[in-house]
């Protein structure tokens, strides 16, 4: 299947010198992006576990379900046809924001009209405000989709960034300042709203061509032909990470769920910090070299085992050091979101990879695949969520969750990326090493969590001993890695 490669080609993401230009830059930036982005959200995660109490976190969490969701078909998957399109912009651009802005709306007055009955249904009757007022992003969204989509096509991460992070200082002034003023779950909605403003606004400052609406009807259903199944997966992804909110709300209560967000909050840290910068080039990169078969799946197993090598360490560090990062960071208060914690970091470390295999899966245009894989997740997922909740509370939610991934998800990724040349043997080849240190820092933090007292001690020695250990472990990587490093920024 994979034609024979000469001793010249690069192993990088391409052989082409100005691609590779692109994306080492947009790949750098992605990352000062997402640390900035992560390492400003944990200080003011901690502000607010300390402002706000749990059952507000809960109304919150019921009222990000429904954003979830619905934002997930806000554009049908439309945007991702213009990222992935070898069409010029201007082909396809009108009829996109056309489609964008119509979805949008007309899903934003459905939040608005259904709120009363998901609230009720969740048993959160307050969050009804809170659904109707983050509807709002809805229409924001619909009406960037276009301006994000270019940037992302265009590796333009440097102009993202400066939306992120003004977008972030933004949000971040009106969270603490109505919550500082009593508004609870209302602070954490308009924050939102102010988030998704102000990046909205910005985009399209660096968009230098205005796409107004139109409408070509040959284009729309090229759009919708490859962006409707990937809406479709997407709503099944956003299922999928939503409806367990949805169980632990129904089932144990509103406190038990804010207890349940923060955790998954913190399990999320990784995938926010390591695989967004790489999915935010991924899909693009892989879009334009899928034409070569031996470099296209060379390509994701590099990936792969680059980002298997800092998810581990931060995932393992996560999971060990659970019950005393949570004390020490966020409270006694808090401490219940620790059983939970330590679980859905496995599920974590795995959606980096998932998330991976889905924007190749994309790149190569098997979007009915994707949708099959992830309608797979969601009916395996819902009844095994419900028994965890029934039987061991938010650590029994998080345990199905890590289940079901394991012993379906997985095996289904596998199997779709057969036709590739991509193997069960090669990809565990690639993720070999940083697995082993992976294993060795648990050893070394479990010792610690048995031999020293104090949630802070615990913290910082297990952390750093544990990081010590792994350094080790993955020590003669260190040449192939900065190899790699170079030649993307090249």
């Amino acid at each position: 299947m994979a034609r024979p490669v000469t001793a010249e080609v690069e192993p990088t993401p391409t052989g082409r010198p100005e691609l590779r230009r692109k994306v080492g830059s947009a790949i750098r930036w992605s990352v000062v992006n997402s640390l900035v982005q992560r390492l400003g959200q944990v200080g003011v995660g901690v502000l607010l576990a300390r402002l706000i109490a749990p059952e507000q976190f809960g109304v919150f969490a019921v009222a990000l379900v429904v954003l979830n969701i619905v934002m997930s078909v806000s554009e049908m998957g439309v945007s991702v046809a213009l990222v992935r399109s070898e069409r010029p912009v201007e082909e396809l651009a009108p009829t996109v924001t056309t489609l964008s802005i119509a979805s949008g709306a007309l899903l934003a007055l459905l939040c608005v009209l259904g709120a009363p009955w998901f609230a009720e249904v969740m048993d959160t009757p307050q969050a009804t405000g809170v659904i109707q007022l983050m509807s709002l992003s809805l229409v924001i969204a619909g009406a960037s989709a276009v301006p994000g989509a270019v940037l992302q096509r265009e590796f333009r991460q440097d102009h993202k960034f400066v939306a992120d992070t003004s977008a972030f200082v933004v949000g971040t002034a009106v969270v603490v300042v109505l919550a500082m003023l009593g508004f609870g779950a209302w602070s954490l909605a308009w924050s939102r709203i102010a988030t998704n403003l102000v990046a909205a606004v910005v985009m399209f400052a660096y968009t230098p061509t205005r796409y107004r609406p139109g409408f070509d009807a040959v284009r729309a259903r090229e759009a919708l032909a490859f962006g409707l199944p990937l809406a479709g997966a997407s709503l099944l992804v956003f299922g999928v990470l939503n409806v367990d909110y949805i169980i632990v709300g129904s089932v144990l209560g509103t406190v038990p769920l804010g207890f349940y967000l923060l955790a998954f909050n913190l399990a999320n840290w990784p995938v926010g910090a390591f695989s967004q910068p790489v999915r935010s080039v991924s899909l693009a990169t892989f879009s334009q070299v899928r034409d070569d078969p031996e470099l296209f799946a060379r390509t994701f197993s590099r990936a792969l085992r680059l980002l298997a090598l800092v998810t581990v360490p931060a995932c393992v560090l996560l999971a060990a050091l659970a019950d005393p990062l949570v004390r020490t960071v966020y409270g006694e208060r808090w401490a219940p979101a620790a059983q939970a914690l330590a679980l859905l970091v496995l599920l974590g470390a795995l959606r980096v990879a998932l998330e991976l295999g889905y924007d190749y899966l994309a790149g190569a245009g098997r979007s009915r695949a994707i949708l099959v894989i992830h309608l797979v997740w969601l009916a395996a997922l819902v009844p095994l969520l419900a028994l965890g909740a029934h039987l061991d509370g938010i650590r029994g939610v998080a345990l199905a969750q890590s289940v079901v991934v394991l012993v379906v998800i997985v095996p289904a990724y596998l199997i779709a990326f057969r036709p590739y040349g991509l193997r069960a043997r090669e990809l565990g080849a690639a993720v070999a090493r940083p697995v082993a240190g992976g294993v060795v820092m648990v050893l070394v933090a479990s010792g610690v969590q048995w031999l020293v007292d104090g949630a802070l001690w615990r913290l910082l020695v297990g952390g750093a001993l544990a990081s010590l250990a792994y350094a080790a472990v993955v020590f003669p990587l260190r040449h192939e890695v900065l190899g790699l490093l170079r030649r993307s920024g090249a």
